[in-house]
């Protein structure tokens, strides 16, 4: 046999050996298991509601109507004529209580008093007088009447509060009887010292104070008001002075659960408690007429001056 064809099959023989051993080794060896890790499966979102456009109210459907009312568009001074120009109408949810909702009946009016940007105007903008005169109705006045803290509860009375008026009577050689009586009950007190209160519909009279100005009030001595000025019913008025001259006045403040200044300021009159009050009143008159009439303790009777009479250069007075 030729050595050459020796040679070819011995090297076949060689690589068929090892192709055999590589095969026999891979299966000897145990399979290697390939772990699959399966995805679950995503739960799908929640799918959103429809948009319900039934429930949606329509266009100005549930908005609230507005109101014009008429405001001042810049600032005017007192005594000035109103113009076109000054007016400005809003709408408003609320119309203030006697605001106007037209402006062309409000030009050529004078206000009588400096009136801001923006204030709502009503006839109280266009009405004279003084801040007393705009706190009380036709058919009262306004009186002052000396007051301590003792008479004015203390010191802490305020504008806006309701007091009886008490007097004391004491017992002398004029008034025999002592009594303390209550002279007119539930008086509405305006002011007290420089502190005001608001006027018939409640708008407060005072201008608000600045922060400069308080820190300037702090640090001043606070002075205990002097007078305070009383919402009296005209037909009690003179009785009132009266019985102010025989005695000595105090304030008996009442309570805030009585709605005293609501109801005064919602138009409640009581015409058939100021003529009961007049008719209890007539003795503090007699009592005042009396002690009018009577000399002070002390004092000699003043005797009349008489009537001159002339002899010559003499002249004499003879007394009837």
């Amino acid at each position: 046999m030729n050595s050459r064809v020796t040679m070819v099959l011995a090297g076949l023989l060689l690589v068929g050996a090892v192709i055999a051993g590589y095969w026999g080794l891979s299966l000897s060896q145990p399979p290697q298991v390939t772990e699959v890790v399966v995805a679950e499966p995503e739960e799908p979102a929640p799918a959103e509601p429809l948009l319900d456009l039934s429930a949606l109210p329509l266009v100005g459907e549930d908005e609230p109507e507005r109101v014009p009312v008429v405001v001042l568009a810049k600032a005017v001074p007192a005594m000035a004529t109103i113009s076109a120009e000054d007016l400005l109408v809003e709408e408003l949810r609320v119309a203030p209580p006697g605001s106007f909702a037209e402006s062309q009946a409000l030009v050529g009016r004078v206000v009588w008093r400096d009136l801001p940007a923006g204030t709502v105007l009503n006839e109280s903008s266009f009405e004279t007088g003084g801040p007393l005169a705009r706190m009380i109705r036709p058919e009262e006045r306004a009186l002052a009447i000396q007051v301590d803290e003792v008479i004015s509860g203390g010191g802490h009375i305020q504008p806006g509060d309701y007091v009886d008026v008490l007097l004391f009577l004491r017992d002398d050689d004029r008034n025999s009887d002592r009594t303390v009586q209550v002279v007119i009950p539930a008086l509405r007190i305006l002011t007290v010292g420089s502190a005001m209160g608001a006027d018939r519909s409640g708008e407060p009279l005072m201008p608000p104070v600045a922060e400069d100005e308080k820190d300037s009030r702090a640090n001043r001595r606070v002075e205990a008001p002097r007078t305070a000025v009383l919402a009296i019913p005209e037909a009690l008025l003179t009785r009132f002075m009266l019985a102010s001259e025989v005695g000595k006045l105090r304030l008996a403040v009442r309570s805030i659960d009585e709605k005293l200044l609501a109801g005064y300021q919602a138009g409640d009159k009581q015409p058939d408690k100021v003529e009961e009050l007049n008719r209890q009143l007539f003795q503090f008159e007699k009592l005042a007429l009396r002690q009018a009439r009577q000399p002070q303790p002390g004092l000699a009777p003043q005797r009349p001056a008489g009537i001159p009479v002339y002899h010559g250069s003499a002249v004499a007075r003879q007394y009837p």
